[in-house]
Order: C-alpha cells, then sequence, then structure tokens
C-alpha cells in the first residue's frame, strides 16, 4: 500500500533555499530559476472564507456589471444584495455548517447568487451536471448526503428534482424562475412562445417538498453568520468524472479554492481589476469554469458573460457583441474557433488573456489560434482534486510549445516513478506526474481508502505520465490509463494524435487502444475531417511515416463525422474504447 497522506499540510512550502535529501530546493526545483519577473514562486498565500471574494467586489465595484445573462445585466450591488438574502432564506430553512447543497443548474445569475449564498452560510456546494440521468443524480446526491437541491423551473431539469425528492434520496427542492432572469420584454415572450418550456410546480406530487425562490429570499438578508474555518472547511464537493471508475467528491476547503484563486490573479499579469469582461462558456458545474470563470472573474470584479447553453455560432457573435477581454475554454472550442467558415466575420480584438485547459492543447491548435485571434493562448494544467490550477505557461515570457508550463506560487511539482511512487527521478525522465500545495484538496469524501492510495506523503497522484526538462516546465506524454502496451513496449496516443493534427485536412483526433491478436493492443485513430476537406487512411498513413515509429502507426484509422465530447467538450476516449471489441470481430 502506498504511503499514507499526513492529516495537515503547510499552506508555505519550506523556502528555496532549504536543504532537502542532501540537496537545496533550488536544485530540486528549476522553474525557480524560471520564475516570471515580479512574482516569487515561496511568497506566502493565505487562505480565506470563499464567500470573502463576492464581499470585496462588491465594496469595491458596486455599480459595475456582474453578471451579463442574455442580454440582462445585474450590477455587483444587485447580486450582493441578492445573495444576503438567499444565504438568509437557506439559513431559516436549517441550511449551515454541515449541510450539503446541491446546484443542478447551467451558468445564469442564480448560480452565481446561490453559490455565494450556500457559501455565506457554512454549508457545502454540491455540483451537479444538469445533463445527468436521473440515476447518475441519485448516486451522486445520496453519496454527498446533499439534502437540499437548487434548479430552475424548466422542464429540462425540474423533473429530475422532482424524480430524486420523489425517490426519498433528496429532501428539498428550491425552484428558481427562468422567466425572471431575462429582460422584461424576453421574460414576457418566453412565458407566452415557451409555455411548454416552464415545469408545472404546482401541480407536482413533490408539491410539500419544494420553496419557491420568490419565497426564500422575501427576508431582509439579516441572519447570523456561519464562522468559516477556511484551512479546514469544505467549501465544494467536486465529483469527478468517474472515468476510471466510481465517482469521488473531491473535498476542496475555503483555502484550496481562495489559495488557486490568488495564484492565478498572480499570475496573470496582463489582467486589471475592475476592468475585465469574461466570458463564461464553460459550465460552472465543472471545476475549470468554476475557479478560472466564476471565482476569478468576481474576484476581479469582472463582468460575467454567461451562456447557458454553447452553441459555436452564438458564442461568436457573443463575443463580437459584448467584447470580452478574457477567454476560458478547452482545446475544442478553439479549433471549433479557428476553423469556423466565416470566422473573418466576427471580432475578436476584445481578447487579451485565453487560457486553455480541461484537456492537453495540441500544437497545431495553439498555432492555429493565435493566428486568428490577437492574444497568445495560455496552457495551463489541473485537475478536480487541485482545485484546479496546478502550473501555466508564463503570460509574459518564454513559453514552451507543448508544455503545461511551470508551477503556480507554492506549488511543487515532482515526477515519480510509475511503479515505485516513492521513487522521484530525475529531469527528462517520464514517470507519473505528482503534486503537492495548497490548493491541493483535502481529500475524497468518506472514501479513507481511496485517498490514501492516491497520495504519496504529500502528493497527489494525478495518473498522469509526463516529464519535467531542464527549466522547471512540465510535458505530459499521456494519461496512464490512456496508455497502450503495444508488443510490450509503452505507446503514448498524444504524440501519435499530435503528429495527425499536423495534416492540414484533420480538425480533430482521437487515438484509442484495441486488442490486436498479434501485438496485444494497437493503436486506432478516429478522425474528423475539416469541412470542405478530404483524406483517405493510405494518405494519413503516408504522412504519419516520417514522423512516428512504425510500432506508433495506426493500425486502423476511421473517419467521423463528430467524435464524442464531454460535458465541457473535451474529446472523450470512453465511449470509443467500448466499441474496441466490436472493432477487431
Amino acid at each position: 500500500m502506498k504511503k499514507a497522506r499526513k492529516t495537515r499540510r503547510k499552506t508555505r512550502p519550506p523556502p528555496a533555499n532549504r536543504k532537502t535529501g542532501g540537496k537545496s530546493r533550488a536544485a530540486s526545483h528549476p522553474w525557480i530559476a524560471n520564475y516570471p519577473a515580479g512574482l516569487d514562486w515561496d511568497r506566502e498565500l493565505t487562505g480565506r472564507p470563499l464567500s470573502a471574494l463576492l464581499d470585496d467586489a462588491v465594496s469595491k465595484h458596486a455599480d459595475r456589471p456582474c453578471t451579463n445573462f442574455l442580454g440582462r445585466r445585474l450590477t455587483y450591488a444587485e447580486i450582493g444584495e441578492t445573495v444576503e438574502r438567499a444565504a438568509c432564506g437557506l439559513a431559516q430553512h436549517g441550511v449551515g455548517p454541515g449541510t450539503k447543497v446541491g446546484l443542478l443548474l447551467p451558468n445564469s445569475p442564480t448560480y452565481v447568487v446561490f453559490y455565494y449564498a450556500i457559501l455565506k452560510t457554512g454549508a457545502t456546494v454540491v455540483n451537479f451536471n444538469p445533463l445527468y440521468s436521473v440515476e447518475e443524480l441519485d448516486f451522486q446526491t445520496r453519496d454527498s448526503g446533499t439534502s437540499i437541491m437548487v434548479t430552475l423551473d424548466l422542464t429540462a431539469l425540474f423533473p429530475k428534482v422532482e424524480a430524486l425528492l420523489e425517490r426519498g434520496s433528496l429532501k428539498t427542492g428550491v425552484i428558481c424562475s427562468f422567466s425572471a432572469l431575462l429582460p422584461a420584454h424576453k421574460s414576457i415572450l418566453f412565458r407566452v412562445l415557451k409555455s411548454r418550456e416552464i415545469a408545472d410546480i404546482a401541480g407536482s406530487p413533490a408539491a410539500p417538498a419544494l420553496l419557491l425562490e420568490a419565497d426564500l429570499l422575501a427576508n431582509d438578508g439579516k441572519y447570523a453568520r456561519a464562522r468559516i474555518d477556511a484551512e479546514n472547511d469544505v467549501a465544494v464537493l467536486q465529483y469527478t468524472g468517474g472515468t476510471t471508475g466510481t465517482p469521488k467528491g473531491a473535498m476542496l476547503t475555503h483555502a484550496n479554492l481562495s489559495i488557486n484563486i490568488e495564484q492565478v490573479r498572480l499570475w496573470a499579469t496582463n489582467i486589471e481589476d475592475g476592468r475585465e469582461r469574461i466570458m463564461g462558456i464553460l459550465p460552472f458545474f465543472h471545476v475549470f469554469a468554476m475557479t478560472s470563470v466564476l471565482n476569478l472573474g468576481i474576484a476581479m470584479g469582472s463582468e460575467l458573460i454567461l451562456m447557458p447553453k454553447f452553441d459555436l455560432v452564438a458564442a461568436l457573435k457573443l463575443i463580437d457583441r459584448t467584447k470580452p477581454t478574457i477567454l476560458p475554454g478547452v482545446p475544442t472550442l478553439y479549433n471549433a474557433i479557428m476553423n469556423h467558415a466565416q470566422l473573418d466575420k466576427f471580432d475578436l480584438s476584445s481578447l487579451k488573456f485565453c487560457i486553455s485547459g480541461g484537456a492537453a492543447l495540441p500544437i497545431e491548435i495553439k498555432r492555429g489560434f493565435e493566428a486568428v485571434s490577437p492574444c497568445k493562448l495560455v496552457e495551463g494544467y489541473g485537475l478536480s482534486e487541485t482545485a484546479p490550477v496546478a502550473t501555466c505557461n508564463p503570460v509574459d515570457g518564454p513559453v514552451r510549445e507543448g508544455s503545461i508550463g511551470i508551477p503556480v506560487p507554492q506549488t511543487v511539482i515532482s515526477i515519480r516513478d510509475i511503479d515505485d511512487p516513492e521513487k522521484e527521478l530525475a529531469l527528462g525522465e517520464n514517470g507519473e506526474i505528482c503534486i503537492t500545495g495548497p490548493q491541493v484538496m483535502k481529500g475524497y469524501w468518506n472514501k479513507p481508502e481511496e485517498t490514501r492510495d492516491t497520495f504519496v506523503g504529500d502528493f497527489f497522484r494525478t495518473g498522469d505520465v509526463g516529464h519535467m526538462d531542464e527549466c522547471g516546465f512540465t510535458y505530459i506524454v499521456d494519461r496512464l490509463k490512456d496508455l497502450i502496451i503495444c508488443s510490450g513496449f509503452n505507446i503514448y496516443p498524444r504524440r501519435i494524435e499530435e503528429a495527425i493534427y499536423e495534416h492540414p485536412a484533420v480538425e480533430e483526433v482521437t487515438v484509442v487502444g484495441i486488442p490486436d491478436a498479434y501485438r496485444g493492443e494497437a493503436p486506432k485513430a478516429f478522425i474528423k475531417l475539416c469541412s470542405g476537406q478530404s483524406a483517405t487512411a493510405k494518405e494519413i498513413l503516408a504522412f504519419l511515416k516520417p514522423k512516428i515509429s512504425k510500432l506508433e502507426m495506426p493500425s486502423e484509422i476511421e473517419f467521423r463525422d463528430e467524435l464524442p465530447k464531454t460535458m465541457i467538450g473535451k474529446l472523450s476516449k470512453k465511449e470509443l474504447r467500448a466499441e474496441a471489441p466490436q472493432d477487431t470481430t
């Protein structure tokens, strides 16, 4: 069994000159010599209650727009006042420390209000994917101990909460009005023209267990403030995607999340408080958007431009009209933008900070997007368990193509032997990427064994394979679970994908391992071609011949109109792996 993780972590790593195992930290942490000018890696960071981000923004930017939702703007003062009344209403209904409150919501002012209201009561936010099935929601509700769920009165959402209430896995549902979020004229049109999309709340068999938002907010906003221990109190239960097994709830404390925001703010040297507009395309229920859009945006007093549902053309029109300055996204978003046939009709000139996360950023996508936009596309890296940002390429300064960057302040990256994670590898050697820092989770909810197994000492084992160069930049080779064992050799799908992306006709590609009678496993490439382009498998293989080894050459190539993606737009291998047995029979 792996070494048990210590119950407490320091929020500040030892100084850079402390000796560790016979060598100085400066020698074992090569990124220190290459750190961005004016930023100290070992600067002190202090965790605090996460709702303080909103309090500070309301105090400094009361009259500035906070949310921009389908054409309706609400100021920080308006959002702050509603949050206080929501917190008061929740407290009056027994919500407080220890309570788990679920959010089953799209990006909207409702999400912003209840996220911070829950935190103010001392309760814990549990994020739920609105597109989950009732069975998936039921599992997460029971596993987390969620007793109250906040949702909208839409037929796409309410019936799921209703089903959970009828099953007994949920005690209370807070139902909020979607039409009330819209500008006056749109609200009227929605209620008249799209009445079928509004759920029958009054006629629901679960009506006795429902609280209407209007009733919950009918108070003066005065309540007993919770005392929050930022280092230990869990702010958010963030469930992992479950691609490697049963989903687990990462316990992210107030300190984990508030310090991660401070780390990102220090890193993003080209953005200014009170002057930015941040594009909320990524869903808030995902940890990347929760940090890089919601919490970061609020901490900087930014205007949050919210999209409840992603549509590429609608997103481009919104960028053109609202002029966001910050665009967090996943690689497939940037790929879709740069490949849009009528991109020249949309103005991207307002963008000055674009950060890619959630999945590895292929070099060709980085280069292609930067060729059509005015800003540098910066790749960062993290996981649900790290709140999530752990590394990032410098905004100003050297960028290593293909690298996920260097550790953000107070964060240590260690490359460990895959078979013996106690052993740290030398620079340039491939191993498992392990992370320690003040943003690393407290552990998995109600899963002490899984928590112990995923830590080696204070280092979180990411499951990603990579190496670090002599300047402290880390490179991901692939996920351990994506590794293809071909004739006894390790084959990394990402290397093959990067080579295929260089072909001018390829828009998207995913490589998975399929059973092979002779080699055990062999790579198979699934390719989506750019609109109007053509290519054959024979042409792709000929293109790859000088770029990758014979062992890495795909045994099969299949062209598809679309490739499966996760809810935040990452290319997904899970569905393609499931097809593998049929592919080889």
